[in-house]
């Protein structure tokens, strides 16, 4: 017959959590008086925590952690309404990181972000899905160039095929800068006329 022996856990003693009680109420008077010392106490304990909690509402792990250092400062410059016989620190400390994070989904920003997706991602998806290249001789743009005058054909092909900056071109082809935009805009306005 096999025996098993089973070892429990001794009981938390009184003592222990009261000087847990103890330790908290030291480290909220300290930051209430405004220790630095006392944040990066709290900092230290509690960052990891309250990181995990905000994380569960912002996905992207930059701006997790931004939201903890709003969080952190929020705590600091709200510290004296914290009341110790509503709650326990850490959750109230938790309420403030989940509203912080809820703030930041709210936020203008975040939700701007959330509508624009980058250029390139979606050009690579359209491609992927539909097979798509982009090739300017489809639509007929390099047989519009020819209705523009040599050197408005001249600069448009530089700067818009051949990859070169306004001032880049300017420089290659001796020209003011001003010359060059001014043969872009015409050519522009010609072409406009066909569309």
């Amino acid at each position: 017959m096999l025996a098993f022996i089973l070892t429990a856990s001794p009981a938390p003693c009184g003592n222990t959590i009261k000087s847990a009680d103890r330790a908290e109420n030291e480290l909220v008077s300290a930051l209430v008086a405004g220790h630095t010392k006392a944040l990066e106490k709290l900092y230290h304990s509690y960052s990891a925590s309250l990181l995990g909690v905000i994380s569960k509402i912002v996905k992207q792990d930059n701006v997790a952690e931004d939201v903890l250092q709003e969080t952190f400062l929020k705590i600091w410059t709200s510290i004296g309404q914290y009341d110790s016989t509503k709650g326990r620190l850490f959750t109230w400390m938790a309420r403030l990181a989940k509203n912080k994070a809820i703030d930041h989904l709210r936020s203008r920003g975040e939700i701007n972000s959330q509508r624009n997706e980058d250029i390139d991602y979606l050009s690579i998806e359209v491609n992927q899905l539909h097979q798509i290249q982009y090739n300017p001789e489809h639509i007929g743009l390099k047989q519009l160039i020819n209705v523009l005058s040599p050197s408005q054909m001249l600069v448009l092909e530089m700067v818009y095929f051949q990859g070169y900056t306004q001032t880049e071109a300017a420089q290659v082809l001796n020209i003011p800068v001003g010359t060059v935009k001014t043969r872009i805009r015409t050519a522009i306005k010609t072409l406009r006329t066909f569309f």
